[in-house]
């Protein structure tokens, strides 16, 4: 750490902070109150500890649990199952969710194309399937015989035909590469000082998402970290704040860390201790600084556009950009 590049801002933990921070964990024992849970970390293995967890407490169910694949986690190791395994391991712990969650409730669950089947398969075995995402990881190792693979599924399912989904908390700013004008005026589109803009409904595919490096503010040395970016998608489009979300996979706690800075409850549970220190200390950073990168004046933006934009802004403090949809 003492010799790290000047401009890396990965998030670490000391031996002091682990001992500090693994004494805000909660512990479970016994059965749960919603309040005992709200905007808590545990550290404890999750079959260990879901029948302990209150009925019908969830709004949004965020899981991103390890891809079918041989991947180490510091201390622990997944180890690749055919594919019969697989699905049978992740039926075990998704069919213990279904009573925590509200009738209400939304939930996602990442995975890459080798288990995307698999969960669309479970998942459809209890929820409604509502659609599948595709987000491009912008990164990933060359092949000299097979296709670059850089992107990941989240598949979208709900527990019911009435669930939250917030249309407008989820467009996306496009430059406007052919704009049209009608009677000499912009039409369904902005011109402002820094280009042309308009605002967008959000698809499936996302290509806006920059993966966390190391001199992003948010980054920390998880192998599979999700953006902030990307969290905060899923739970500004899936939930209301004050709503709770669940994360039972947590790893480095983007979802907690994401949930507190667009006030929404939450509950993270994460086995490793390393990594549920990490959720605390990233918890603990959010009180400073809640802003999410690529996320700005309450809309999404695509990447290499916003910079100059919060130029503009903090230049003039009454500055808000206004678009059309499209």
């Amino acid at each position: 750490m003492s010799n790290r590049a000047p401009y890396n801002r990965t998030i670490f933990l000391t031996e002091n902070e682990i001992d500090k921070y693994s004494k805000k964990f909660l512990k479970v024992s016994k059965h749960l109150s919603i309040n005992e849970i709200t905007n808590k970390t545990i550290c404890q293995n999750l079959f260990d500890i879901i029948d302990f967890l209150p009925d019908k407490f969830v709004d949004l169910l965020f899981i991103d649990p390890p891809y079918n694949m041989n991947k180490k986690f510091n201390s622990l190791k997944f180890e690749e199952m055919n594919r019969e395994e697989y699905f049978q391991w992740v039926d075990s712990w998704l069919s213990k969710m279904i009573r925590l969650l509200k009738p209400t409730a939304s939930i996602y669950i990442c995975c890459d194309y080798r288990s995307s089947s698999v969960i669309e398969n479970v998942g459809s075995k209890y929820f409604n399937v509502r659609n599948r995402i595709t987000w491009e990881r912008e990164k990933g190792r060359g092949s000299n015989k097979n296709w670059k693979n850089n992107s990941e599924d989240i598949w979208f399912f709900t527990v019911g035909n009435d669930y939250t989904f917030n249309i407008d908390s989820v467009k996306l700013i496009k430059k406007v590469i052919a704009p049209y004008r009608e009677n000499g005026k912009p039409k369904d589109w902005k011109e402002t000082n820094e280009g042309k803009f308009r605002l967008t409904y959000p698809s499936n595919i996302w290509t806006d998402i920059t993966v966390p490096f190391w001199s992003m503010p948010e980054n920390t040395n998880h192998p599979t970290q999700k953006p902030e970016k990307l969290l905060a998608k899923i739970i500004l489009a899936s939930s209301n704040e004050n709503d709770f979300v669940f994360d039972p996979f947590a790893g480095s706690g983007t979802t907690s860390v994401v949930a507190k800075k667009l006030n929404r409850k939450f509950l993270s549970i994460e086995i490793d201790e390393y990594y549920a220190c990490l959720i605390e200390k990233r918890l603990e950073l959010a009180d400073f600084d809640n802003s999410i990168q690529g996320y700005y004046n309450k809309v999404f933006w695509e990447r290499n556009t916003l910079s100059e934009i919060k130029k503009m802004s903090s230049s003039n403090n009454n500055y808000q950009i206004k678009l059309i949809d499209d």
